[in-house]
């Protein structure tokens, strides 16, 4: 047997004489593999997140067939493996408990492996940051798949969206518009596919954001997870990694600040989720770029909202791909100098040359610049003041323009459940001009930062028919949902952030035009107050829980693990003996 290309990495553990290199190669013939396969050719990694207990990334075996496909036509050999999947369906407390660990996961394996690139196949919220995280640290070439939405809803002859309407018909149930068995045809209306969300949640805005950073190939992010082009391109996406590999085109030359620029401008464009926002930061963390959460808004503010989807619009993402998908929106900003066209993609082009020759096919759903489904500086909006000095977030696109400039008294709840438990309440005393405070929700608190920001509104008011109210939150909240919620605050309460002296009777101003969230009570009392506030008792005393609260950072870093910050590269581990 002859060996080439002795400077792949995989040649480490295949192209090993001796004891060793028997050892690696005869258990991978268990598989039927032939002696062919270990003769210098890349081998490329699929890594997936495929779990029935995921059911955005069900299909994603399916997916990993056509990875194969692309891989072995273009001369690699491909090597399926596992990645935990962060299903925020159904996964408890959250799913983002859990991304640093599926981070972690997926940059060791990658690391321990005799592999020269990777396919990342993800779909669900945190699995596509967790993924590319991971990939970050390794640097090895990698790029990504998204599983697609799923098709669109259909209930009553409406279309409906996964997320959106699960608030929506949550409100008509309280209000006693609908009743309960009406909400389980619904079910089976608004989930008719495999498939992540097919909303602008935070599964497609992620899913965009791996195509506008250009670790997703062009075209790639929007494809529903039953049409046959979503296996297409995934076949595509295996040729295209064994390029990489003879490229040798790794995640830190993609994923520069010019990319990262390039995301925050598509994010706002697109309406996407704020959940973007803590993965964009995480990421960049890992890839030692420079980016503050003030980033966020000065990009984003000359950008206006051009695709018309849930939660801030009316269509879904199947319309999107069919009008043309995010290359449509990266050509119109490439065009009104919105866009750095030469950051490099997987394709080893600059993304404006990838889409150059994009065409929209409905200016319904993505809108021409000059006639935007919401205005520029109507976008993701960072909040500062004496209630959240390390900053916090609101999704405009998604509030009620009237409650954007809003002072009321605060009703005070320390976690998400005291809220919930009174919330039906008849006799609650609240009002519609109140600004309900719910804290204990952060990366440290809950822990895990959970999407519980935007609570409904009490019953009692929605059947007076309130439809929005201020609602503020160290937590997050789903990218499929709306409504005039602050979220993020940072410090958080449980670590003795501002959120946690507020008590029920302050009064608390929001005015996103000043980009400020303020709460009306002097520096004095303040500090009178934080002299006997007691921090609560962490949520775990051992496992991976207290190790999550122990080293999690804050929101505006992107809550990311403080020992995660920073690649740590691609070295080949030491031989055992």
């Amino acid at each position: 047997m002859t060996f080439e290309n002795e400077v792949r990495r995989s040649r480490a553990w295949f192209g090993a004489a001796g004891r060793s290199g028997m050892i690696y190669r005869s258990w991978l013939r268990n598989q039927g593999y032939g002696a062919e396969v270990f003769d210098g050719r890349p081998v490329i990694g699929i890594a997936s997140t495929w779990s029935e207990l995921a059911p955005c990334n069900a299909h994603l075996n399916r997916v990993a067939e056509s990875v194969k496909h692309g891989v072995w036509q273009a001369g690699g050999f491909p090597l399926e493996f596992p990645v935990m999947a962060t299903g925020e369906t159904l996964m408890r407390p959250t799913a983002m408990l859990y991304r640093n660990l599926l981070a972690m996961q997926a940059e060791e394996l990658i690391r321990a492996n005799p592999l020269d690139g990777v396919v990342l196949l993800s779909g669900c919220d945190k699995t596509t940051p967790g993924m590319l995280m991971g990939a970050a640290s390794v640097d090895l070439p990698a790029v990504m798949v998204t599983g697609g939405p799923m098709l669109n809803g259909k209930f009553r002859g409406q279309d409906v969206g996964s997320g959106t309407h699960v608030w929506k018909f949550e409100e008509d149930l309280k209000a006693g518009r609908m009743n309960q068995e009406e909400c389980f045809v619904a079910e089976g209306c608004m989930a008719r596919s495999n498939g992540h969300c097919m909303t602008m949640g935070t599964a497609s805005t992620m899913a965009c954001m791996a195509e506008a950073l250009g670790m997703q190939l062009p075209g790639s992010a929007t494809w529903p997870a039953v049409d046959a082009r979503r296996f297409e391109v995934a076949q595509e996406a295996g040729r295209r990694i064994v390029a990489m590999v003879e490229e040798d085109l790794r995640p830190s030359a993609i994923m520069t600040r010019a990319a990262f620029e390039n995301a925050i401008r598509a994010n706002a464009a697109i309406g996407g989720s704020t959940n973007a926002i803590v993965h964009l930061s995480a990421l960049a963390g890992r890839l030692g770029v420079e980016l503050d959460l003030d980033d966020f808004d000065e990009l984003a503010r000359p950008v206006p909202t051009i695709v018309d989807l849930m939660p801030s619009g009316r269509f879904l993402m199947e319309d999107f791909c069919y009008a043309g998908g995010l290359p449509v929106v990266l050509r119109d900003l490439a065009e009104a100098g919105l866009l750095d066209a030469d950051a490099q993609t997987v394709t080893g082009k600059g993304v404006g040359a990838n889409v150059a020759a994009a065409e929209c096919w409905n200016r319904d759903v993505v809108r021409p610049l000059a006639e935007p489904l919401q205005a520029a500086g109507t976008g993701t909006a960072v909040l500062r003041g004496n209630l959240a000095p390390g900053g916090a977030v609101i999704k405009q696109s998604a509030a009620s323009p009237g409650l954007l400039r809003h002072t009321g008294r605060a009703v005070v709840f320390d976690t998400p459940e005291d809220y919930h438990s009174v919330c039906d309440d008849p006799d609650l005393d609240i009002a519609a001009d109140d600004v309900i405070v719910i804290r204990g929700a952060g990366p440290s608190g809950y822990p895990g930062m959970p999407e519980v920001a935007n609570v409904p509104v009490p019953t009692k008011l929605l059947r007076a028919g309130v439809t929005d109210m201020v609602r503020i939150c160290d937590g997050r909240m789903s990218g499929t949902g709306y409504g005039t919620v602050v979220l993020h605050v940072t410090p958080e309460a449980a670590v003795g952030g501002p959120l946690a002296l507020v008590r029920t009777g302050d009064a608390v101003t929001l005015d996103v035009p000043a980009r400020s969230l303020t709460v009306e009570v002097s520096d004095d009392e303040l500090q009178r107050r934080r002299a006997v506030w007691k921090q609560p008792e962490p949520a775990h005393a051992s496992g991976y829980g207290w190790l999550y609260i122990q080293h999690v950072l804050q929101a505006d870093q992107g809550a990311d693990f403080d020992f995660l910050v920073g690649a740590r590269g691609a070295a080949v581990p030491r031989e055992s003996h």
